[in-house]
């Protein structure tokens, strides 16, 4: 993130906390658990004088302004489409009012907390950090904080289940940070695997376009097998000086330049020497000794499907572990909100974006939720389009059980793939035809209403499914995926040799690529980038592969089934990007 101000000097005065005030002693909830996290369990009380940085976001102001104006730009129907805000006009829109600055400093000033440990950023909303001890955020926040561990990271967090603030802030203070987001950088689940490799094969060239998608591509996808579907083989990018194509890397994933090469000479030759830029995000390295699974298939896929189009590799970092006799500050990062606020506040924004990552909806705060989704809706406002990954558990892994102490067994939807604001992104395999692949991740929100633009589409969905599963599943809420690809066999190049790797990983920068093939087209002819694109989507349905067969397995059921139109696992099906071409 970059700092506007590193120190706000003499903003807030020195002092100790004053006698109670009323305006500051009327606490209510913000946010609380009934249980700890599923997959995190207690470890220990969090010592008292363990300091970290709590960071506040002020509420963005005018954010239902901002929303209005994106399903106008986005709406293929209305005069304003494409008309998107600039990056400064957008944060401007949506800036914190005056008295919510100053409400958050007199609570600050009340709790003594002296100059010196205040800064403000900006981008992607207004953040005030503070510097404070285990002992002060409790008594601010009236909670209790303690160590958690995730024995599938092995990773170690200072969380609490429970915050409350004044009640005249909750109209203030959109999210406090870190609280009740158990979520980390290591902690959340990548949508890609590792598969076995049977035989040694040989490298594939691209094929006629006009020919039939080989049956090799069944059991082993390329950027050939994917071109080939997909109508883009003969489409040469031409508006390279202006179109980017990033790709969010986190946990610690690094994209290897030297397996990208052999990759190319393998799967693209016209590529070779040709590569990607790499942006460091809050402590991010790029290690090129320790080549990962799924950078190397995002990276790989993106400049493979989309050159010569620049690819930028986001590699963000991640919170460093908890020491429990450590005193020293300590960066709290979380995943999505630092890339966020580092995206929205750079100089350069690509128009296509695309993230593998998710975690479960329920385990994800409501308001941290709404305030990542928010973030969302501000990047396709400026022009950007953002997709992920929908999830390799179908309708949900494990038991499936709620946290909210009543352990009832449903469906889980997974965050920000539940997000309206952003395209996500099922999978299939196989060829001729292709079917949903049975991890697809898909389902409908707890969290998120349904947006008008898949109304219909869904209805017509639900219409034919009457009453089954009734009450695993929330029917108003925002459905997805919203579009798929295939997500099986992948070819990728990992420290010098070939790999399968399956997953919505590779369905995901595999759309991405396509679509940012689709600003190429845009930016070529002088219009806009193409920015959010559901609502332009959901109303060419034709321009997508319907895929009426397969389902996603989970929580002990056998899923939604594909059929014609929309459905809850691969959306509208898989992009041709000649008929695509003929709509932006």
């Amino acid at each position: 993130m970059l700092w506007s101000v590193a120190i706000v000097v003499g903003l807030i005065p020195f002092g100790i906390a004053k006698p109670l005030s009323r305006r500051w002693n009327d606490a209510a909830v913000k946010h609380s658990w009934v249980e700890i996290p599923r997959g995190w369990e207690y470890h220990s009380s969090a010592p008292a004088d363990h300091k970290f940085s709590l960071r506040i976001a002020l509420k963005q102001d005018n954010i239902d302004a901002l929303i209005a104006n994106l399903w106008e730009t986005s709406d293929p129907s209305h005069p304003k489409y494409g008309q998107h805000l600039t990056p400064a006009d957008a944060e401007a829109l949506v800036a914190p009012h005056p008295d919510s600055r100053e409400a958050v400093n007199a609570w600050l000033e009340y709790h003594g907390i002296p100059a010196e440990n205040i800064a403000y950023s900006t981008g992607g909303g207004e953040w005030v950090t503070i510097r404070v001890s285990v002992a002060e955020a409790e008594r601010m926040l009236d909670t209790k904080y303690n160590v958690y561990h995730h024995p599938a990271s092995n990773e170690k967090v200072v969380r609490a289940l429970s915050y409350s603030l004044p009640r005249e802030l909750h109209s203030h203070v959109d999210v406090i940070t870190p609280t009740t987001y158990f979520g980390t950088m290591r902690s959340m689940r990548a949508t890609s695997f590792i598969q076995p490799l049977e035989k040694e094969e040989t490298p594939q060239n691209d094929f006629d376009s006009n020919a039939a998608v080989p049956s090799s591509c069944n059991s082993a996808v390329t950027i050939s097998c994917l071109r080939g579907l997909y109508n883009t083989t003969n489409y040469v990018p031409t508006a390279t000086s202006v179109n980017k194509l990033g790709v969010a890397g986190y946990l610690g994933e690094f994209a290897n330049r030297a397996d990208l090469q052999t990759f190319f000479k393998n799967f693209r030759p016209d590529a070779v020497g040709s590569n990607f830029s790499t942006v460091l995000v809050n402590g991010g390295l790029d290690n090129q000794n320790e080549p990962g699974v799924e950078a190397n298939l995002d990276i790989q896929y993106t400049t493979g499907i989309s050159f010569p189009t620049p690819n930028i590799y986001y590699s963000t970092g991640g919170s460093p572990p908890f020491i429990s006799d450590d005193s020293t500050p300590t960066n709290t990062n979380e995943p999505y909100l630092d890339w966020l606020n580092f995206i929205l506040n750079s100089t350069t924004i690509p128009q296509t974006i695309t993230t593998s990552y998710g975690d479960d909806e329920q385990t994800v705060p409501q308001d941290y939720a709404v305030k990542v989704c928010n973030l969302f809706a501000q990047l396709g406002s400026i022009g950007t389009t953002a997709f992920f990954s929908s999830g390799d558990e179908g309708v949900g892994a494990g038991d499936c059980l709620t946290n909210d102490g009543t352990d009832r067994k449903i469906f889980q939807p997974a965050f920000p793939a539940s997000c309206p604001f952003v395209t996500t992104v099922g999978g299939t395999t196989r060829t001729a035809p292709e079917v949903a692949v049975s991890f697809s991740g898909g389902g409908f929100s707890r969290y998120f209403a349904q947006p008008s633009y898949q109304s219909s589409a869904v209805a017509t969905f639900l219409s034919s499914l009457g009453t089954t599963f009734s009450g695993l599943y929330n029917a108003t809420g925002r459905a997805y995926p919203d579009v798929s690809a295939q997500a099986n066999n992948f070819r990728v190049i990992i420290g010098g040799t070939v790999n399968s790797v399956g997953g919505t990983s590779a369905s995901s920068p595999t759309v991405a690529a396509i679509f940012s093939l689709l600003n190429d087209v845009r930016l070529a002819a002088n219009k806009p980038s193409l920015g959010f694109v559901n609502p332009l989507i959901y109303s060419h349905p034709s321009a997508f592969n319907d895929i009426v067969s397969g389902s996603n397995p989970g929580c002990g059921t056998n899923g939604f089934t594909a059929r014609a139109g929309w459905d809850p696992v691969t959306g509208l099906g898989t992009p041709d990007f000649a008929k695509l071409k003929l709509i932006v």
